[in-house]
C-alpha cells in the first residue's frame, strides 16, 4: 500500500539494474533495490516485517545461513513466507551436481524435514511446510527427460520470528 516500504535484494548488479528500470517504468516510489546475497542481507537487524522469496534459496550452497540471517533482519513478529522446491527423497549425486538442475533450483533442494530443522535452529516458530503435488508437471517441464519430478515438489514455507516477551 501507499505506506509501505519494499526493498528488493538479489546479488548481480544486472538484475539491479533491471529492477530499478521496472520501478521507474511502473512509477513505484516505495521500493528500493540493494546488492547482496540472501547469506548477508544488506539491511539492519530487527528490520523487515515480512521476507518473500521465490525460488532462490535452493541457489544457496548455506541454506542454514539464509534462514538465520533472514531471522536477523526480521522484527519481532516478522514472517517468513517463500516458495522453493522441495526434495520429497534423496537426490543423486548426478542430480546435486548438475548445472543446469542447480540453475533451475532443482539441484539444491532440501528435504521438508532438514528445512524444518534449519527454520528451528535459527528460531522460528509457527513453521509450515505445505507441499504441492500439483507442481510436479511444471518440474517435468523445467527438466525435459530427467525423472527428478519423481523426487521434488514445489512448497510453501512460512515461519514467524516470535515476539519479543
Amino acid at each position: 500500500g501507499p505506506t509501505g516500504f519494499v526493498i528488493g535484494v538479489d546479488m548481480t548488479p544486472e538484475m539491479i539494474k533491471k529492477a530499478r528500470r521496472n520501478a521507474l517504468n511502473g512509477s513505484y516510489t516505495n521500493v528500493q533495490f540493494r546488492l547482496g546475497e540472501i547469506e548477508q542481507v544488506p539491511v539492519e537487524t530487527n528490520s523487515i516485517d515480512t521476507i518473500i522469496s521465490n525460488c532462490v534459496i535452493n541457489l544457496s550452497p548455506d541454506k542454514e545461513a539464509v534462514f538465520k540471517e533472514a531471522y536477523r533482519v526480521l522484527k519481532p513478529g516478522g514472517r517468513l513466507a517463500i516458495s522453493d522446491i522441495v526434495a520429497t527423497a534423496e537426490l543423486p549425486d548426478e542430480y546435486r551436481d548438475d548445472p543446469a538442475l542447480h540453475c533451475a533450483c532443482m539441484a539444491g533442494a532440501e528435504a521438508i524435514d532438514a528445512i524444518n530443522a534449519m527454520l528451528v535452529r535459527a528460531g522460528f516458530q509457527e513453521i509450515r511446510i505445505e507441499p504441492k503435488d500439483g507442481s510436479r508437471e511444471l518440474i517435468r517441464q523445467w527438466a525435459p527427460g530427467i525423472p527428478i519430478d519423481q523426487l521434488l515438489v514445489s512448497a510453501s514455507i512460512e515461519a514467524v520470528k516470535p515476539p519479543e516477551p
